[in-house]
């Protein structure tokens, strides 16, 4: 999740404090919205750190992204 708040911060020009509540807002909110297993996944995605050599949270919110996308109708 810090890459995250740290990718929000750096966009927006705001401090890293305020990116970290504004995201967790947001992933609140998903959770909220979200069918439970989608949503436990969002939650094991920011939950940690990946391992090395695996993809980072980035790129695996821009997977599960697209995949809420293809459930939606949207390609």
């Amino acid at each position: 999740m810090n890459e995250i708040i740290k990718i929000v911060a750096s966009k927006t020009g705001i401090s890293e404090s305020m990116a970290k509540k504004i995201v967790e807002i947001v992933i609140a909110q998903l959770k909220k919205r979200l069918p439970e297993g989608i949503g436990g996944q969002l939650e094991n995605l920011l939950g940690g750190a990946s391992p090395k050599g695996s993809k980072s949270a980035g790129d695996q919110l821009g997977g599960l992204v697209g995949k809420l996308g293809g459930m939606l109708g949207k390609k």
